[in-house]
């Protein structure tokens, strides 16, 4: 299917739009679902927190680490959790969900704030800590760390199924948009065509009536070619009017 040249840069032109469209879609997409998740399993995280610390008073003041142990390994499986550790009012670890061992970055900086913490541990991944006190601290802190990755596989899912709509609405908006320019290339290219013809042949005796009996700018500008190769007809003289004259 070829395309005038004089909508080559139209064509062009829609097709940068979709391109922009699809970017800027696709990052607010990015963007949007992955601060809704980040702070919805923060605020998770959070919740858990809260809910180990309170349960951890009274195992705490009776010593029982096993009983601290098995409590904290409940949660692990719930969905995000990456690790939970207890530590004690000193940063002494009580119980933890590390396998085999506490990694060296968590031993090295225990976070005894509110804040959240940002954590890259190598041969586990990204991760965001919170924390949650114990009896005001007085009894040590808990502190879970949630996934990342799990919010990088959603956001990938999100966009992945988000890419298939826009491919689909672009490859259709591309055939579309050729499809509607070829509407008005194909009788620009029998103007032009006719034309040629008429400055070719000089001859005007058989007008193009598909073109003269159009009522837009085509059929206009065919009139004007018509009218232009009776005016310019050389067996009459260049300018001079098409019938005698005293």
């Amino acid at each position: 299917m070829r395309v005038q040249k004089v909508f080559q840069k139209t064509l062009f032109g829609v097709f940068s739009l979709f391109v922009l469209i699809s970017l800027s879609t696709s990052a607010l997409c990015i963007y949007t679902v992955d601060t809704h998740l980040s702070t919805e399993y923060e605020s998770n995280s959070r919740g858990i927190a809260k809910t180990v610390a309170d349960a951890s008073v009274d195992i705490l003041l009776n010593r029982d680490l096993s009983a601290l142990q098995s409590l904290i390994d409940q949660f692990i499986e719930i969905q995000g959790i990456g690790y939970i550790y207890i530590t004690d009012e000193h940063g002494e670890f009580l119980a933890h969900t590390f396998v085999p061992g506490i990694p060296d970055q968590i031993g090295r900086s225990i976070s005894s704030s509110d804040e959240a913490v940002e954590r890259h541990i190598p041969g586990l991944g990204d991760f965001v800590e919170v924390s949650r006190p114990i009896l005001a601290g007085f009894a040590g802190r808990v502190h879970i760390g949630m996934n990342t990755s799990l919010i990088a596989l959603k956001v990938q899912r999100a966009v992945g199924q988000q890419v298939y709509l826009i491919s689909l609405i672009f490859i259709v908006g591309i055939l579309s948009a050729v499809w509607l320019v070829n509407l008005v290339a194909k009788p620009l290219a029998s103007l032009l065509d006719y034309g040629a013809r008429l400055a070719r042949e000089r001859d005007s005796s058989a007008p193009d009536n598909s073109l003269l009996a159009r009522d837009d700018e085509i059929g206009q500008l065919a009139n004007l070619f018509l009218y232009f190769s009776k005016v310019m007809d050389p067996r009459k003289g260049i300018g001079a009017p098409s019938s005698g004259t005293a």
